[in-house]
């Protein structure tokens, strides 16, 4: 059966393609276009695909197709609906990145609160050289013992970011986003009551219409002018335009981001466009990525697609 990987290039040049070619029949492309998209699937009974869209025509237009196999969890690129009207098979992957994703969300948080970057070129600049002591206090930091960590989603990496928030010694609550996760140690919480008495508050949640637009402008005037932002779920929890907005009017003390509403981010994104661009840590959208994880993602495709073969008659 012939296998088409249509962006490969979002796994990474770097991460061995081999548990998809020991299957036989694949062609690997790095980025598909939109006008070259309907003569490349046009053959093929497998499909794997990041971020390229298959709505009906395309899904139409591959006459010989199976399955699609997405190299990520979401499935919001394929008209699944269609897609199972057609006997079409849709897989995703799930649980590759949640130490990728911990690993990150610290890192950014971190840097943002203990003021990394500002300490590192203080001492590169040559300004510690000159110093008459043999610290500095240009810019002061907090522990994260004893404050107050609230964890937006109680998936599989928000249960994790929640065990290593407590490590540090937080106090961590959670908002379930779908109302059906609850967690025995953490206390589950309101929106609300979360947003007023987080010190940090880090998103882990999926894109739907339950957290669509969630954390808007009135969600970050209920925080505290001392608290910081973590978003390394999807960018269309967090308003974009609000976020810009609180930050330059010190509603919060800072924010790490690594997804946007729309990525690659435009030029004229607002935050890009934030004055107080100390308080905001931007990333692009590399928290699943480690080498580790990417290499997971195709192992759990090739096993995919290893599985659908098995069950055809």
């Amino acid at each position: 059966m012939n296998i088409v990987f249509l962006d490969a290039d979002t796994i990474g040049k770097d991460i061995s393609l081999a548990p998809l070619e020991a299957l036989g029949g694949l062609k690997v492309f790095g980025k598909t276009l939109p006008n070259e998209l309907t003569e490349r699937i046009k053959n093929a009974g497998i499909i794997i695909t990041n971020k390229v869209v298959l709505r009906q025509p395309e899904i139409d237009a591959a006459t010989q197709l199976k399955l699609i196999c997405i190299t990520a969890t979401g499935t919001n690129n394929i008209d699944t609906a269609y897609a199972a009207e057609k006997g079409i098979a849709v897989k995703n992957v799930a649980n590759y990145s949640t130490e990728s994703v911990v690993q990150t969300t610290f890192a950014s948080l971190l840097a943002l609160i203990n003021h990394i970057s500002y300490f590192d070129y203080y001492v590169k600049s040559g300004a510690y050289s000159t110093s008459s002591i043999f610290t500095h206090f240009g810019r002061t930091f907090s522990e994260l013992a004893g404050k107050s960590f609230g964890v937006i989603g109680m998936g599989a990496i928000g249960e994790r970011v929640a065990g290593v928030a407590s490590a540090f010694g937080a106090k961590v609550s959670y908002y379930s986003t779908s109302g059906k996760h609850k967690h025995p140690h953490y206390p589950s919480l309101s929106l609300s009551e979360l947003l007023h008495q987080s010190d940090v508050v880090s998103i882990h949640a999926p894109l739907n219409e339950k957290t669509n637009n969630l954390i808007d402008y009135a969600a970050l005037q209920m925080m505290k002018p001392s608290a910081v932002l973590i978003n390394m779920g999807r960018g269309g929890i967090v308003n974009e335009d609000a976020l810009a907005k609180a930050i330059d009017q010190n509603l919060i003390a800072g924010a790490a981001i690594d997804v946007y509403a729309h990525e690659p981010l435009p030029d004229d994104h607002p935050y890009l466009c934030v004055n107080n661009k100390q308080k905001l840590i931007l990333t692009p959208h590399v928290a699943w990525s480690s080498t580790e994880a990417r290499a997971r993602v195709v192992q759990f495709t090739a096993k995919n697609i290893e599985d659908f073969l098995a069950s055809q008659p």
